[in-house]
C-alpha cells in the first residue's frame, strides 16, 4: 500500500464532551492526527465528509460516501464511522469495484484516556493492507464480514450474529 485514502464521517471517535452532562459535538477528524503521531510509513489523505453520530446518518449520507469513495483513485480506503450504525453503512458500500474498504470506530472518543481508537486504527490498517477487495469492519482486534457481525450495545463490543 502506497497510499491510503480516508473517509470520515464523525462518530465517536470524533467526539469532544464538554460537560458532566456528556453534551458533545463530533469534532474534527483524528485520524490524521493519529496516524501522524504514530509515524506511519505510507502517504494518506483525510477527506471529511460528515461530521454525524451514526445514529442520524441517512440513508443520503451513505450515497454520499458510497460516491465519495467510488470518486477515488486508489485501491485502499479506511472509512471512520460511529459504531452504531456502522453495519448497515458497510452493507450499503458491498460490491464497489476494485476497492478494499475498511470501517472503524471508537467506542470512547480518541481523546480520552484509554480510547480504543489508537487500536482500531491500526487494526484497520493493517486489514486494508491485506485483504482483498470487498468491505469490512476493524473492531475490537478483529477483521468482521459485516454480514456476519453486530453491535452488542449492552455489553458494548461487536461480536458474530451468526
Amino acid at each position: 500500500m502506497q497510499h491510503l485514502t480516508i473517509v470520515t464521517t464523525g462518530g465517536t471517535i470524533d467526539k469532544i464532551y464538554f460537560d458532566d452532562k456528556s453534551d458533545y459535538q463530533i469534532g474534527a477528524p483524528q485520524i490524521g492526527e493519529i496516524l501522524t503521531q504514530l509515524g506511519v510509513g505510507f502517504r494518506f489523505e483525510v477527506i471529511p465528509i460528515l461530521r454525524k453520530d451514526s445514529l442520524h446518518v441517512t440513508d443520503e449520507d451513505r450515497a454520499l460516501m458510497r460516491s465519495t469513495i467510488e470518486a477515488q483513485p486508489h485501491r485502499h480506503v479506511l472509512v471512520t464511522h460511529g459504531t452504531d450504525t456502522m453495519v448497515e453503512t458497510a452493507a450499503q458500500l458491498a460490491g464497489i469495484p476494485d476497492k478494499v474498504i475498511v470501517l472503524t470506530g471508537a467506542l470512547n472518543p480518541a481523546r480520552f484516556q484509554g480510547s480504543d481508537a489508537v487500536f482500531n486504527v491500526g487494526c484497520a490498517v493493517g486489514a486494508v493492507q491485506t485483504l482483498a477487495d470487498g468491505v469490512y469492519i476493524a473492531m475490537n482486534g478483529r477483521i468482521w464480514d459485516p454480514a456476519k457481525v453486530r453491535k452488542n450495545r449492552d455489553a458494548n463490543r461487536f461480536e458474530s450474529n451468526a
